[in-house]
């Protein structure tokens, strides 16, 4: 066996003469476990929480999504949508067409998006499983519209009374024109659904036919704002977004699901980063215990190094036996706090005992990805900190 490591596992599991150094050697164990054990809670609640964020966008971002490059609209023909039904690997797409209107009901009024779907759109995401209230409606005037939108306008579904939905007239302006009586088209929207899905998504859309939407805007039926894209099972992204490029051109460019919430997922990150570092700080600081522990485990060993270095055991093979003793320390320190702190995510998951809600448990997710940085980081600041206090092993220390 390798000398200075049995040596250094004989110091880890013998006990001081001095009662201080045993207490000091326990609180620095303590320290270690319960900051490896915070940092894995941390982060996989972070995980968590990003999942669960992700989830309310995702019900509406498809697969792949085309955008105009330049302006709100791009044209599609009959050909070009011949050619997207034919692409590999592609199982659905959706058209759609929307513009900021200003929504009316009685004497309430908002400001939201009008959103012109195609029948595919349902099929394309996941919105039917936000509606609250009930569905889509078989006529052409019908609207699903945010739980948001309907708590402000206080429009009741399927009512003959209907939401007045007004956008302003194409390239009418207030002085070139002249006086204009009626300077926006107005459409008239029964409300049969309402969906929810989180605040700022609720208060933002009112789905409609896409014919109407097109009519309403003045635009031709081979206008729309947008294209969204399902993918089937095993295919691949990058073949499909090329594929979808080569038929579109440069009048579209293809956007995949993370690239159409790129501010989303980088807020997201950005906190997953900031908080990975705030708690590596205070494990930096932590961790100076065990700089303080092994210097007062030299110190207590001092006459246990002088018989050592008598017997011929070099200052290089004496700094390496506390450099070990470091090592194992912050290791096993951090190993158990890890077991720990997935016990407490496992049962989190399990039984869910802290709520957001009485209904809601708080996300978390338990990634092998996290655990391995918590293991990394404990290991490399261990290595640090065991290096810094075994090189106060000098020959004038063992000479004193």
């Amino acid at each position: 066996m390798n000398f200075p490591l049995y040596i250094a596992k004989r110091y880890l599991r013998s006990k001081s003469s001095q009662n201080a150094v045993n207490i000091i050697n326990f609180i620095t164990f303590l320290v270690i476990v319960i900051g490896s054990a915070a940092l894995f809670i941390v982060l996989s609640a972070f995980a968590g929480l990003k999942t669960f964020s992700l989830s309310f966008s995702n019900t509406f971002d498809p697969d792949l999504k085309a955008s105009p490059t330049m302006g709100k609209h791009f044209t599609l023909s009959a050909d070009e949508e011949s050619d997207l039904a034919e692409i590999e690997g592609l199982a659905n797409f959706s058209k759609e067409l929307e513009e900021r209107a200003y929504l009316t009901y009685k004497e309430k009024s908002t400001i939201a998006y009008i959103k012109g779907v195609d029948e595919n759109y349902r099929a394309v995401t996941g919105v039917d499983s936000t509606l609250i209230y009930g569905n889509w409606g078989p006529d052409i005037y019908n609207a699903v519209i945010g739980f948001g939108i309907y708590n402000l306008l206080g429009v009741p579904t399927n009512n003959r009374a209907p939401m007045e939905v007004l956008v302003p007239k194409p390239g009418e302006g207030s002085l070139s024109q002249g006086f204009n009586p009626k300077p926006y088209d107005d459409l008239s929207l029964v409300v049969s659904g309402v969906y929810a899905v989180e605040e700022s998504l609720d208060k933002k859309y009112v789905f409609a036919r896409l014919p109407l939407v097109q009519e309403l805007l003045q635009k031709d039926s081979t206008d729309v704002s947008g294209i969204n894209f399902k993918l089937m099972e095993n295919a691949s992204p990058n073949d499909v977004r090329n594929s979808i490029a080569e038929v579109l051109g440069e009048k579209a460019s293809v956007l995949t699901r993370r690239e159409q919430n790129t501010s989303l997922y980088r807020m997201l990150n950005t906190e997953n980063l900031a908080t990975y570092l705030i708690f590596t700080l205070v494990l930096i600081i932590a961790l100076f215990n065990v700089v303080g522990a092994i210097i007062m485990m030299i110190l207590d060993k001092q006459q246990n190094s002088k018989t050592l270095f008598s017997l011929g055991t070099t200052i290089k093979e004496l700094r390496r036996i506390y450099f070990i003793q470091g090592i194992l320390v912050t290791s096993f320190g951090g190993l158990i706090g890890v077991v720990i702190g997935s016990l407490l995510i496992g049962s989190q998951l399990a039984f869910g005992w802290l709520k957001i809600t009485p209904s809601l448990a708080y996300p978390v997710e338990f990634n092998v990805i996290n655990l391995l940085i918590v293991i990394g980081t404990i290991v490399v600041l261990g290595i640090i900190s065991s290096k810094i206090a075994s090189s106060r092993i000098t020959q004038k220390l063992i000479s004193a």
